[in-house]
């Protein structure tokens, strides 16, 4: 009960940050209109030369402003907690396409980062990690280290179930993945996992690729693209 109790409550503060944020924005498109450089331009322009008792007329209404500057620093306030946002919506959103009809969940973490649990989801056939990454396809550096961090630790991992790795679209990741990348260079930002390979693999393996093929089969990875807008 209080494991349902506590999905509840992020469901509903995630729910409540969502209609902030829409509001917010709400607020700034009036503002803004097609461009952000053109209104701005406007403005500059509307304030180059009048005197001061003129410019009424020419600038946004004291209300607008105010209205839009409280609604930028909502945005702000929020834009360090979106990233939780997306990792727990979108997991709510993949989990009645995964779960079988005879799965248990034994505990979900819907928070991004450091939750206390092992993985994004364990039931009594899986466990499982959830990476809603936009790969663009250049230099990705800090997503390929977070993407390896959780191919590294489900492929580790001693369990009987399943290893799922669900991510947005499979194609970058499977391409990292058997990548010539230095794994020196994908461990330096995390040093307590750097620690625990060389604790576990010496200089056993050189590159990702060198890691992951005796691997590959250990860890499913499923692309969850086509079930998020």
């Amino acid at each position: 009960m209080a494991t349902s109790c506590g999905q509840s409550d992020r469901q509903r503060e995630g729910l409540h940050l969502a209609m902030e944020l829409f509001e917010a924005a709400s607020f700034i498109e009036a503002f803004v209109g097609q461009s952000l450089a053109l209104k701005l331009a406007q403005i500059e322009l509307a304030l180059t030369g009048p005197q001061i008792s003129t410019l009424k007329p020419a600038l946004p209404s004291p209300e607008v402003v105010q209205s839009t500057l409280v609604a930028a620093h909502q945005i702000k306030r929020i834009a360090g907690q979106v990233h939780v946002l997306v990792h727990a919506l979108g997991i709510l959103q993949c989990l009645p396409r995964i779960l079988e009809p005879d799965e248990t969940v034994e505990y979900v973490s819907l928070g991004a980062g450091n939750t206390g649990k092992a993985f994004d989801l364990e039931t009594n056939l899986r466990v499982a990690e959830f990476k809603f990454i936009s790969w663009r396809g250049g230099s990705e550096a800090i997503r390929q280290d977070a993407l390896f961090k959780d191919f590294y630790l489900l492929a580790e991992h001693v369990t009987d179930k399943r290893k799922c790795l669900y991510v947005v679209d499979v194609t970058e990741p499977v391409k990292f993945l058997n990548s010539k990348r230095q794994l020196s260079s994908v461990l330096s930002r995390n040093v307590k996992l750097r620690q625990l390979f060389l604790d576990t693999f010496g200089n056993q393996y050189s590159t990702v690729r060198d890691y992951y093929l005796p691997r590959q089969q250990l860890v499913e990875l499923h692309d969850v693209g086509q079930w998020l807008p």
